[in-house]
């Protein structure tokens, strides 16, 4: 990974068109290398999750422009790349393996990191993993123990528990919570091990019981959104088979 973190160490400084442009074919090469790594990460999480089997690189990968539209910062790459592991890919809403590189990171919570877990979910989906919450919070507080290393990102939560969930409840703190992923910060040393891969699967293996809660609650969440709009379907078309009434 050498490579890759002297690229985007030398983007931090240089973020403008003039140098990329002048580096592109630097920024191929990297890109090709993470890829063929994240290929082999893919093969490697589906040995003992098979949700993720079938996953392309494109499916769990970003481009490295950054859209600016809302952004006061005008900086037009991201100096970091990431990849996202999850049932479906990066925009199925389901929770998946994060890998992330950011070698100049002035935050707190990023720089180079493992994470695993649900970032930004649907309403919907951030009530029903409350619900699982609130009826197996003892499974969800013992899966995150055996993720050794890994601790849950509390930076977006709410202020008190959200309406609708008992305040008193002995999970309180995890049900305020906006996300729920958990991470572990990594080492330049460890992203430049020769055993890089196995390491990053074998923290990631740690992290499969979490996964696989947080995604029977997405499952559900949305297995009740079809059932709903079924419903709402249903109704639609015998509406238009009922008589119409003269005034």
């Amino acid at each position: 990974m050498k490579e890759v973190i002297d690229f985007f160490r030398r983007l931090h400084d240089n973020n403008d068109r003039a140098w990329f442009d002048a580096h592109r074919t630097e920024w191929a090469h990297v890109k090709g290398y993470f890829a063929a790594f994240t290929e082999q990460l893919i093969a490697g999480i589906a040995e003992f999750d098979p949700t993720v089997r079938g996953l392309r690189v494109q499916d769990c990968t970003y481009r490295i422009a950054r859209d600016t539209r809302f952004s006061p910062d005008k900086s037009p790459y991201k100096t970091y790349i990431g990849a996202y592991i999850a049932p479906k890919g990066k925009k199925s809403g389901f929770a998946g393996y994060y890998f992330h590189i950011e070698p100049c990171c002035d935050s707190l919570v990023w720089s180079n990191l493992l994470s695993a877990g649900l970032y930004c979910p649907e309403p919907v989906v951030l009530r029903s993993v409350r619900e699982e919450i609130l009826d197996n919070g003892a499974e969800i507080a013992a899966a995150i123990r055996k993720a050794k290393g890994f601790a849950i990102v509390e930076e977006n939560k709410l202020k008190r528990v959200p309406t609708g969930f008992p305040a008193d409840s002995e999970y309180a703190e995890m049900l305020k919570l906006k996300d729920f992923y958990i991470a572990k910060k990594i080492t330049e040393e460890f992203l430049l091990s020769d055993d890089l891969l196995e390491r990053t699967l074998a923290e990631f293996r740690r992290t499969q019981p979490f996964i696989a809660i947080l995604n029977r609650a997405v499952q559900f969440a949305y297995e009740e959104m079809m059932s709903l709009l079924n419903l709402a379907v249903q109704k639609f078309l015998l509406s238009l088979h009922q008589p119409v009434q003269e005034l």
